[in-house]
């Protein structure tokens, strides 16, 4: 079995890296699309960046335009994203999520069911992998929006408690 964390990754400025470099981090990986309806969601995943990032959390954003919904150009990703949602979470270079190309990140991610216990294919823009230190995941489609109550809960439930300044 493919180990998560060694699956070579690109940044969006081109830099190489993996999940290694989020070892002992909780992260949730998301699918993104700049033109989606789903877009919205960036707001409330630099939220959760916020809230928890001091905390050993991680949002990792991957923009890809399987479903022909996310701009054409890194850069341009990249700039609609800080600009418009002031994203300040890492992200990647565009990835295909589904088909013979999938990115062998997402060929991994789509083993693990979901809530309904349903594996396989992303469905949309916007579905969320969330990966805790000891490599569990667990999968939220697309409509559960990132401050959902069973996305927080898992979060805060993997995460150190807060510390005291």
């Amino acid at each position: 079995m493919t180990e998560l964390r060694d699956i070579p990754l690109t940044t969006i400025d081109g830099n190489e890296t993996s999940l290694a470099d989020f070892r002992d981090k909780v992260v949730l990986i998301v699918n993104v699309a700049s033109r989606c309806g789903l877009a919205p969601q960036y707001e409330q995943l630099e939220q959760l960046q916020k809230t928890y990032g001091d905390r050993g959390f991680a949002v990792l954003g991957f923009p890809s335009n399987q479903f022909l919904q996310e701009l054409s150009t890194e850069g341009a990703i990249a700039k609609y994203c800080s600009t418009t949602w002031g994203v300040t979470f890492p992200m990647f270079e565009k990835v295909k999520i589904n088909g013979r190309s999938t990115h062998p990140l997402y060929a991994e991610l789509k083993k693990t069911p979901d809530s309904a216990g349903k594996a396989g294919r992303v469905a949309w823009n916007f579905e969320k992998f969330l990966v805790l230190p000891n490599n569990e995941v667990k999968r939220f489609r697309p409509t559960t929006v990132p401050d959902d109550p069973a996305i927080v809960s898992a979060i805060e439930s993997a995460l150190p408690d807060r510390v005291s300044r």
